[in-house]
């Protein structure tokens, strides 16, 4: 199965994500984590993505396509992946398209995690990390035991810089620019999943929706 997840900053893309692959196996492939691996370990294509970084430029959709193909040509791709949070614009779409097709390949399924902006808001202004035991909590949702705890434990609850409401309104406007449209472009595959409630709820749902899928799919994967 060759999956992309979609949804807003906070959505849990890559809880569900991770969460899909310790059940079917299929690795979860984030692009953001494909960069951060290539600049820190040095290669050919880290160095020119962190040339490009550091000169305020954003990465070219080429160099991160090359970063993927690399990545998807591993063994551990063979039987699918799960590609998280990517693409992020039809052009990446495009792309992706033409990388898989290359290779005889094209996606199973396209999941689109709802959740609502209010929602989302919270999820992000009010994430927290302890400073006392680094445990990530949120003020708004963290069980009340927990935050006492943190308390007990003589820990601040520290923001993030990027937390803040403005830069969240502004992450969520982009998404809405660049990314809805995906929606449309990949409406034969796409799955619409609600993604409010805890994260054990919200995958039984996650698995309802591939199930046409898995049960239609070859058994060779």
């Amino acid at each position: 199965m060759r999956i992309v997840f979609l949804g807003a900053p906070g959505a849990g893309k890559g809880t569900q994500a991770r969460r899909l692959e310790g059940r079917n196996g299929w690795p979860q492939v984030s692009t953001g984590d494909l960069l951060r691996s290539a600049v820190s370990a040095g290669t050919p294509l880290g160095r020119k993505a962190k040339a490009a970084m550091d000169a305020g430029e954003l990465v070219s959709d080429q160099l991160v396509m090359q970063l993927l193909d690399e990545r998807l040509r591993q063994a551990d791709c063979n039987d699918g992946f799960i590609l998280d949070g990517f693409p992020r614009s039809r052009s990446q779409a495009r792309l992706l398209g033409e990388l898989l097709g290359n290779s005889g390949q094209q996606l199973d399924a396209v999941l689109m995690l709802d959740v609502d902006t209010g929602i989302l808001m919270k999820r992000l202004t009010g994430r927290r990390t302890c400073s006392a035991t680094g445990k990530l909590l949120n003020i708004h949702f963290s069980p009340p035991e927990e935050l006492a705890a943190s308390r007990a434990a003589g820990g601040k609850l520290i923001q993030r810089d990027d937390d803040t409401e403005e830069t969240i309104a502004n992450r969520l406007a982009v998404y809405e620019r660049q990314t809805r449209p995906l929606l449309e472009h990949y409406a034969h595959l796409l799955r619409r999943v609600d993604g409010l409630g805890a994260p054990g709820e919200v995958f039984e749902r996650v698995l309802a929706a591939l199930k046409p899928t898995l049960e239609a799919a070859p058994a060779d994967g």
